[in-house]
């Protein structure tokens, strides 16, 4: 039987794969099935009608031929994933540019708290993010209505959009979406709006306090600000979460429900809340409040906890063919991730690392890489005891003896830790770092511990030719996540 190849627009097709999506089947199931074949039930209806309308629209009939309905091949190739715009607004630098410049030098955004008085606790340092103000990226009104946390996304997501030259506007927005990750969303104004219902009485809350504290707020920012209207969600899963989200919008552009997506995450938890909160838990650096910018030490053996920091970063990720179709020039290709949970302690990660070998052998695998084949490892190197500790013994399990051949510094050993927000910052580091051949150091490594004997980086950046990096982020409650990015290398004609 012959069949005519119905023709459609984006906005059609578009519309019939998300019909189907919500019977549960694809295109290619759909055109297989002869309409009314199993009877009259509620769901045969609603598959027929569509299809009914498939018929009228092709002038033709859908048969058991396996023709399928979208323009191209019957089998499309492997979707590939490229970077093509990024963003910052971190305790270094308020841009790319400027953070990639001050981690090459070494240098330390971390200083004595402002934004709450921490005199009557025992962490008095932090990363904060300096001189900020966000009319810079949005208008007044709208910064008003955001969360400190979403201010930052907005921005950052705003840089990653020009920095990729990407015209919203002039394409399908239904076809672009976000994935944001973040540990909380909004302590600092989570705190204010508490005291005011003590203080004053409930009904003299803000009336946008709930939206402003909503977890997916963030994202919802960006989508609204950008104009996205596709896939859009957020991951909260600690400190693994933008780790995790960046390694979530991938599978999401690689099974072809978008074109385009912005991914990374934020934090913004330097609060009395947050520092009451963390301050309980003995998890962060105390001993150095009169040095702030030699507090946070990852994998040295005088570490004593991790720095607060805040921030957002944002990476524009997008399938290959639409960024070559445009012209778009690609910082790298992410071919790896893998997350997991120990499912062992609410915060405290597990000794043997073996949720950590789990995250990173996944990653390798979804990459069919082996070991061997990556150049350097963006740490999780939190400053803490025990996640320093977990982690070289992981590496060591995954990467054997060749675990001391790979570079592996810490970004946070120079900004703090973001929380939920780490691991976007780290990914732009990482990123940075193929750019620029160049690895940067982990400062304020002055005492090895004899159980961390890996190759940190200590203290200079070093020229290196990075052809795939791993970057790892590890959070409370087990959470693990590993995603690898890879020189990109056009593929060559068939």
């Amino acid at each position: 039987m012959d069949h005519k190849r119905p023709e459609f627009n984006k906005n059609e097709l578009l519309e019939i794969k998300n019909r189907l999506a919500r019977l549960g089947m694809s295109l290619v199931e759909a055109q297989n099935r002869n309409p009314g074949e199993n009877g009259g039930s509620f769901f045969d209806n609603q598959l027929d009608d569509l299809l009914a309308d498939i018929v009228q629209k092709a002038g033709s009939s859908v048969g058991t031929q396996a023709e399928p309905l979208l323009v191209g091949e019957e089998k499309p190739k492997p979707r590939r994933v490229v970077i093509t715009g990024l963003g910052t607004v971190n305790p270094l630098a308020h841009n790319v540019e400027d953070f990639w410049n001050a981690l090459k030098k070494g240098q330390s955004g971390i200083t004595r708290m402002t934004l709450t008085d921490p005199s009557n606790y025992p962490t008095h340092v932090a990363g904060e993010v300096k001189d900020w103000n966000p009319k810079l990226y949005m208008d007044a009104k709208e910064a008003r209505r955001m969360s400190r946390n979403s201010q930052f996304a907005v921005a950052a997501a705003r840089q990653a959009i020009e920095d990729a030259r990407l015209d919203v506007e002039g394409d399908l927005a239904d076809d672009y979406g976000v994935v944001w990750g973040t540990g909380n969303c909004a302590y600092p104004e989570t705190e204010a709006g508490a005291r005011t219902m003590i203080e004053r009485g409930g009904m003299k809350l803000s009336p946008f306090f709930i939206p402003t504290i909503l977890p997916n707020m963030a994202a919802a920012q960006i989508a609204m600000q950008l104009g996205f209207k596709g896939y859009n969600t957020t991951v909260i899963t600690a400190c693994a979460s933008s780790t995790q989200s960046i390694g979530e919008a991938a599978e999401i552009i690689k099974r072809g429900d978008a074109e385009v997506m912005i991914s990374g995450g934020g934090e913004a938890p330097i609060s009395e809340l947050g520092l009451a909160g963390f301050c309980v838990m003995r998890a962060m650096s105390t001993g150095r409040n009169d040095a702030p910018t030699t507090a946070s030490r990852p994998f040295d053996k005088g570490r004593d906890g991790f720095v607060p920091a805040e921030g957002a970063s944002a990476l524009v990720l997008e399938n290959l063919d639409h960024a070559l179709a445009r012209g778009a020039t690609i910082y790298g290709e992410i071919v790896g991730f893998g997350a997991t949970c120990d499912a062992y302690h609410l915060v405290a990660p597990e000794p043997s690392g073996l949720g950590a070998v789990r995250s990173m052998r996944r990653a390798l695998h979804s990459a069919r890489l082996s070991p061997r084949d990556v150049n350097y490892i963006n740490a999780h190197g939190t400053s803490t005891d025990l996640n320093d500790k977990m982690e070289t013994v992981a590496v060591k399990k995954v990467f054997g003896d060749y675990a001391y051949q790979i570079p592996m510094s810490s970004t946070k050993s120079m900004v703090g830790h973001l929380l939920g927000g780490s691991g976007g910052v780290e990914a732009v580091a990482t990123l940075m770092m193929m750019k620029n051949e160049m690895i940067h150091p982990t400062i304020n490594y002055e005492t090895p511990d004899e159980d961390l004997d890996l190759d940190y980086v200590p203290n200079r950046a070093r020229p290196s030719k990075i052809k795939v990096a791993m970057s790892n982020s590890f959070g409370f409650g087990g959470q693990n996540a590993s995603i690898i990015f890879k020189e990109y290398v056009a593929s060559k004609p068939e």
